[in-house]
C-alpha cells in the first residue's frame, strides 16, 4: 500500500510540474505582452501555450499521462482510461500548481492583463459553447494519440501541443481558449474576478467528456486493419 501512494504522488507531482510550466509560461506569455505593448502578439502567445504543452508531455508523459487538465483527468476517468480514485488527488495538484504559478507571475510581474485570466470578448454563451467545441476536439485529440495504439505515439506531444495552439491562436480573442479548469482558475483567484469562471469549468468539463466518448465510439476494434481500407 505504501509503495501503492509513493507511486500516485509521484504521479501528481509530475502533474503539477507540468500544470505549473503551463500557467507560468501560458499566463506569463499574456502578462509579458501587456508589460512589453504587444511585443509576442496574440499568435506569439498561442504558440507559447501550444510549445509549453508540447515539451511537458514529452517530459512528463511516461511518468503521469501529462494531463495537467482536470477535465481531461475527468474524461479520462469516465472511459475507464484513468482510475477514479486517483481523480481528486489529480485535480488537487494540478489546481494547486496552478495557483502557485498565478502567484509566483503576480509576484514577478505586478498585477498586469488580469494575471492572464480567460474572460470572454462576447456573450457568455458564446465563450460557452466555444470553450466546449474547442475542448471536445482537444480531447478527442487527446484521446487518439494516447489511448490507441495504432497511433503513432512519439507525435502525441506535437498533436496535442498543435491543437492547443492552433485553437488559442483561432478562439483566444473571442472566449480566451482555456480548455482547462485548472489554468482559468488560477489567475481569476488571484485577481479575484470570478464573475466568468463557470464558463471554464462547465465549458471544459462537458466538451471533454464528449471527446472522450466520441473516440470511444468511433474507434474501430479491429486489431487488423488494412492500411488502405482503414479499420472498418
Amino acid at each position: 500500500m505504501q509503495a501503492s501512494n509513493e507511486h500516485v504522488l509521484k504521479k501528481v507531482g509530475a502533474e503539477m510540474v507540468g500544470t505549473f510550466a503551463l500557467v507560468f509560461a501560458g499566463c506569463g506569455a499574456i502578462m509579458v505582452d501587456a508589460i512589453t505593448n504587444g511585443a509576442l502578439g496574440h499568435v506569439g502567445i498561442g504558440l507559447v501555450f501550444g510549445l509549453v504543452i508540447t515539451v511537458m508531455i514529452y517530459a512528463t508523459g511516461h511518468i503521469s499521462g501529462a494531463h495537467f487538465n482536470p477535465a481531461v483527468t475527468l474524461a479520462f476517468a469516465s472511459v475507464g482510461r484513468f482510475p477514479w480514485r486517483q481523480v481528486p488527488a489529480y485535480v488537487l495538484g494540478q489546481s494547486t500548481a496552478a495557483l502557485i504559478a498565478s502567484t509566483m507571475l503576480y509576484v514577478l510581474l505586478d498585477p498586469v492583463a488580469h494575471m492572464g485570466a480567460t474572460t470572454p470578448s462576447g456573450s457568455a454563451t458564446q465563450a460557452l459553447v466555444l470553450e466546449a467545441i474547442l475542448t471536445f476536439f482537444l480531447m478527442f485529440v487527446i484521446t487518439a494519440v494516447a489511448t490507441d495504439g495504432r497511433a503513432v505515439g512519439e507525435m502525441a506531444g506535437l498533436a496535442i501541443g498543435g491543437t492547443v495552439a492552433l485553437a488559442a491562436i483561432f478562439a483566444g480573442p473571442i472566449c480566451g481558449a482555456s480548455m482547462n479548469p485548472a489554468r482559468s482558475l488560477a489567475p481569476a483567484l488571484v485577481d479575484g474576478n470570478l464573475n466568468h469562471l463557470w464558463i471554464y469549468i462547465v465549458g471544459p468539463v462537458v466538451g471533454a467528456l464528449l471527446g472522450a466518448w466520441t473516440y470511444r465510439l468511433v474507434r474501430c476494434t479491429d486489431e487488423n486493419p488494412s492500411a488502405a481500407d482503414g479499420c472498418c
